[in-house]
């Protein structure tokens, strides 16, 4: 079969040999698989948990070829994607319910041997969810994704009725968008670089948009919420951004880190004590998460059908990655 390689020469796609599936996991032939953020920034050094070289492809769907023994949670043809995290199952987390912050914590398609940017891969069964007959592939290539935000929402306490900061118009700001007004919120400003982002965010339904450039920008999103913001979600989490969200949050406020920080930021201590600040981390989702992305695409809470501008069969992922990078594309797909 084949199989990506993320490493310091770039991105190749090499022969493999094809995985079975052991007692407990799943052989799956991958459909359909995005190129995250995540995916981008480890090519370029950027990923301070992914170390190169690596087997890429976590936002994955496909069908089930094969099952290992005692398998019970699917069957051969059906259509699934998968909760990439890899927890230990014994730690004091993964016992309250909380994988996702695994004491012991692998990453599939990001810290393992395999990836879904590939013909074939293998999954512990406790890991797949069954895709709805209702979404096509395209739309299934979101739930992972969009299990971000709605985790994050979460952790925020909710959005209705709440004015909202989003700071970041790429994939996760605009599906986060999206759940903001799915869930009710009653005022959604976002932030962007370029005039492009700009303009896409309020394709999708901002309210109004910020130049995230600007030195005046925390105080332009204050302006365009017309008060400060209740929570802001932070879905580039680098310095410049960390110092705006504690800028135009109100006092008592929260700021939830959605995007993977690249480097260390700096935090004003005085001000977090001062204003009772919240500064929340939003680390993926759970498996409640995944239910519920499934549950606002079927049901059109969230429209996915604008997101994929670029598509590419898997012998050009090297173009895919290039693709994602250029900052041209909202999403991109290896079919």
């Amino acid at each position: 079969m084949r199989r990506v390689i993320v490493s310091s020469d770039g991105v190749s796609v090499v022969p493999a040999e094809a995985p079975e599936p052991g007692p407990g996991e799943v052989l799956v032939r991958t459909a359909v698989a995005g190129v995250c953020g995540s995916d981008t920034h480890a090519l370029a050094g950027l990923h301070p948990f992914i170390q190169l070289p690596y087997a890429p492809g976590h936002e994955v769907c496909g069908t089930v070829e094969a099952t290992g023994s005692s398998v019970t949670a699917v069957t051969v043809g059906q259509r699934v994607t998968l909760e990439p995290f890899l927890p230990c199952w014994e730690c004091k987390q993964c016992l309250a319910g909380r994988q996702n912050v695994c004491e012991r914590l692998r990453f599939f398609g990001c810290a393992h041997d395999q990836g879904g940017m590939a013909d074939y891969f293998t999954v512990d069964e406790r890991r797949l969810h069954v895709i709805p007959d209702a979404l096509t592939w395209e739309q299934a290539a979101f739930i992972e994704p969009l299990g971000t935000p709605v985790h994050a929402v979460g952790l925020a306490g909710g959005v209705r009725e709440k004015a909202v900061a989003i700071l970041g118009a790429g994939t996760i700001g605009i599906l986060t968008l999206q759940v903001a007004r799915a869930y009710g919120a009653r005022r959604i400003v976002m932030t962007a670089r370029s005039q492009a982002s700009r303009d896409r965010a309020l394709s999708f339904g901002a309210d109004a948009v910020v130049d995230a450039s600007s030195p005046s920008c925390a105080e332009d999103v204050r302006a365009a919420l017309g008060e400060s913001a209740d929570v802001v979600f932070d879905c580039v989490a680098e310095q410049s951004t960390t110092d705006q969200a504690l800028a135009m949050v109100m006092k008592a406020g929260t700021v939830i880190v959605v995007g993977v920080p690249p480097a260390d930021v700096r935090i004003p201590l005085p001000l977090i004590q001062d204003a009772q600040l919240r500064i929340q981390g939003s680390a993926t989702y759970l498996p409640a998460d995944f239910t519920e992305s499934m549950r606002l695409l079927v049901e059109g809470g969230v429209d996915v059908s604008r997101m994929v501008t670029a598509k590419h069969p898997l012998d050009q992922a090297a173009a895919a990655f290039a693709d994602a990078a250029s900052g041209r594309h909202l999403k991109v797909l290896l079919i």
